[in-house]
């Protein structure tokens, strides 16, 4: 799938949806968890807005969001899409960048959504 296609209508319940706290997204700093567990994608951009900075400088790096999201939550466009944020970026102005990628996807999808309900094709 090409980073502007959408997912197939069976993909974005799917992206949306809430897992198992097992499965959820445990954020860490580098001294350990931190006890905060996101289960959805729209969790996971609540609980970015206010985790700790250090969380989101341990994890962006390494990978971790952009893993969790195509393994877990199935959407590989999101996790291409936060692999091309400037590595220049740190701190809450990664953080802001983070949130505005994952709170664009999630209104697009949730729009996608309502277009298929209304048009019966889901």
């Amino acid at each position: 799938m090409f980073m502007n296609q959408s997912p197939p209508k069976t993909e974005t319940p799917k992206i949306l949806r809430s897992v198992s706290l097992d499965h959820g997204f445990h954020f860490y700093t580098e001294k350990g968890n931190t006890g905060i567990t996101a289960i959805s994608l729209s969790d996971f951009a609540t609980k970015l807005e206010t985790i700790d900075v250090n969380s989101v400088m341990f994890h962006y790096p390494r990978g971790d969001f952009q893993k969790w999201i195509d393994d877990t939550l199935g959407d590989k466009d999101l996790a291409n899409r936060m692999c091309f944020i400037q590595t220049s970026l740190t701190g809450d102005y990664l953080r802001k960048h983070l949130l505005m990628i994952i709170q664009k996807r999630i209104t697009d999808l949730k729009e996608q959504q309502s277009t298929k309900q209304t048009d019966g094709t889901v």
